[in-house]
């Protein structure tokens, strides 16, 4: 299942490490973060539930940059 998210990044570079951290957080199958259009578009892996997987995503991508937001 894939599913996009509104994001605040603040940089591209820091968009590029938030999908890294995005995409090592058990769950994901796949993460693009859009610095442009302030997306992140997530695929999870099967039978994951999205919320839950998410909140692991913020608290990575929060290690990249404090301030960072995510509409879940």
């Amino acid at each position: 299942m894939k599913k996009t998210y509104k994001i605040e990044v603040d940089c591209a570079n820091c968009a590029n490490l938030m999908e890294e951290a995005a995409r090592k957080t058990a769950g994901v199958t796949s993460a693009v973060v859009n610095f442009m259009t302030q997306k992140m578009i997530v695929e999870f892996e099967e039978g994951q539930e999205p919320k839950a997987v998410m909140r692991n995503v913020l608290s990575a991508c929060k290690k990249v940059e404090p301030d960072c937001e995510i509409a879940i």
